[in-house]
């Protein structure tokens, strides 16, 4: 009865010291986003918000390109399927533009979609160079120790930074399909949404942070358990960029800006995070 007694008290201390150590971590992430913008503008990193609006322009002309060419594609062939263009029947011309019009309307609809659940995803992706450039610029930064540029690490640093970002959508996901299922209960239904917005985060803020690992030489196994155990500086670090992706319209044109800032506060965080280890 003794060692049972002394067993929960042990489990007890324990849950208790990682909520602990889960609540300082996130709120040393969260401080580390008013160093990061004072970096930003103090050490002449700002030309780096250069690159989220040519992102945001190429994303906006690409992407309206591609639905526009890809709704071309689907009208030729429905068109083509049904005849419809030597029909004539009376009312041809008005099915025609009818049939146009929802074909171009489902498209635009779902490139919104895809865009609005995918966008952080994107961004991501599209900005691993400059957010690897952007960390390790930062990292001499708060260590003075320059590191020579080498194209052939870059290149390593932008495919792996591609490898964990697509890994921790494809995790994400199932944790949205399991939500989705568990929805239908009323009480987890409501939760849901809050849970996938911190999920998010995590994911968000692992991806911010691999790259002062990256550095450091960790491993993809070695990261993961890292962040593991600073899940709280992960989700802080990633809960701006998060939130920002909630906007309606122009949340992912202002999360790119925002991940500027992420990162630099993730790489803040996480040297800290490292140095305390090392004490430890």
């Amino acid at each position: 009865m003794k060692g049972k007694l002394l067993l929960q008290s042990f489990l007890t201390l324990k849950k208790q010291s990682c909520m602990a150590n889960f609540f300082k971590d996130f709120g040393t992430g969260i401080s580390t986003y008013g160093k990061a913008i004072e970096i930003i503008f103090s050490k002449g990193l700002w030309w780096f918000f250069v690159f989220p609006i040519v992102l945001n322009v190429l994303l906006f002309f690409g992407g309206f390109s591609a639905v526009n060419h890809l709704t071309e594609l689907v009208k030729d062939w429905v068109f083509g399927y049904l005849n419809n263009e030597n029909a004539e029947y009376f009312g041809a011309a008005y099915v025609q533009g009818f049939l146009s019009g929802f074909i171009w309307l489902v498209f635009k609809i779902l490139f919104f979609f895809i865009f609005s659940y995918l966008g952080g995803f994107i961004v991501i992706v599209l900005m691993s160079p400059v957010f690897s450039i952007l960390s390790e610029k930062t990292t001499e930064i708060l260590t003075g120790i320059s590191t020579p540029f080498d194209a052939d690490q870059l290149m390593r640093d932008i495919v792996r930074g591609v490898l964990i970002a697509t890994r921790n959508l494809f995790i994400e996901i199932g944790y949205m399909i399991a939500v989705f299922v568990l929805s239908f209960i009323p009480i987890v239904g409501q939760l849901g949404a809050i849970f996938l917005f911190f999920v998010s985060s995590y994911f968000y803020g692992f991806s911010f942070m691999d790259y002062t690992l990256e550095q450091k030489r960790f491993n993809i196994s070695q990261s993961v358990q890292f962040i593991r155990n600073h899940k709280g500086i992960a989700i802080a670090n990633g809960f701006l960029f998060s939130l920002f992706m909630l906007i309606p319209f122009c949340g992912v044109t202002l999360a790119g800006f925002v991940s500027i800032v992420s990162v630099v506060a993730a790489t803040i965080s996480t040297q800290n995070a490292l140095d305390n280890d090392a004490k430890n």
